[in-house]
């Protein structure tokens, strides 16, 4: 079925339908999920209630769907996704993984780019807000379990100043010393695989497959092709096996602060 044809059956648009399967907007009533429910041929009634109970959630708990104007493509999408996550796996080479990122490093990341990128005071506040919201599924009472590898380069680069770094290098270490959070570097003096683009996995509860996300430099996308996860599931295995113990990112953290005294 083509999606012109599921759309007209719902007396819908075939843009709008579109950017539903994309992820980037979501149905509004659950009554539109339970036609396209008709459409697709879904008659089970525990593959039925599960699917519209999700739906009936999501309207519900969206805690970011303010947001949602400020999100570049393909966040929206991913920001759901990394709320149900139950581990994560993240590669980051440019700068400081996101759910490791303190309030002053985003905001000096968003505002070097601010005036390059002509946006407003408003969507660089609303995005740092964002960030530390996201931040809650580490801290929450159902914590993910985070494993993260950074390579030196992103710890290196200056944001914000000595102090923001200082500052930043503290969160990592506090964050790593959490039971469900493991965190690595990559440094830059070993010859080892890296990859080329940022990427996080993340697994799922309730039977769900995983899915990665690809961050490149231009473009942010989401898959749950078993061949794509796979692929960047070696990938970061690889680079595992290469980067530091995480028993010794504390001290390479404290190595990188004390250099900032020549800053």
């Amino acid at each position: 079925m083509t999606t012109k044809a599921a759309a007209e059956a719902i007396e819908s648009s075939e843009s709008k339908l579109n950017r539903v399967e994309s992820g980037h907007n979501q149905l509004p009533r659950v009554r539109d999920l339970e036609d396209l429910l008709v459409v697709y041929g879904v008659t089970d009634p525990a593959d039925r209630e599960h699917l519209l109970s999700l739906h009936r959630d999501s309207l519900s708990s969206d805690w970011y769907r303010p947001y949602k104007g400020f999100m570049p493509s393909g966040q929206l999408l991913y920001v759901g996704l990394e709320s149900d996550a139950s581990a994560m796996r993240a590669w980051h080479s440019q700068v400081v993984f996101g759910l490791l990122q303190t309030e002053n490093y985003t905001r000096a990341m968003f505002a070097l780019s601010k005036p390059v990128d002509e946006r407003t005071t408003e969507f660089v506040e609303k995005n740092v807000a964002l960030r530390m919201e996201r931040k809650k599924v580490i801290h929450g009472d159902d914590p993910v379990e985070l494993r993260v590898i950074l390579d030196e380069a992103a710890l290196r680069r200056m944001v914000g100043g000595p102090d923001v770094m200082r500052e930043q290098y503290e969160e990592i270490e506090k964050t790593a010393a959490l039971d469900h959070v493991s965190v690595q570097i990559l440094p830059q003096n070993l010859s080892t695989y890296r990859a080329f683009d940022n990427f996080v996995i993340m697994d799922f509860d309730a039977g769900f497959e995983p899915v990665v996300m690809q961050d490149g430099p231009s473009v942010m996308a989401v898959s749950d092709k078993s061949r794509e996860v796979w692929k960047y599931a070696r990938r970061f295995d690889a680079m595992r096996e290469g980067a530091l113990a995480p028993a010794r990112t504390a001290d390479f953290l404290h190595r990188l602060g004390r250099e900032l005294d020549d800053c």
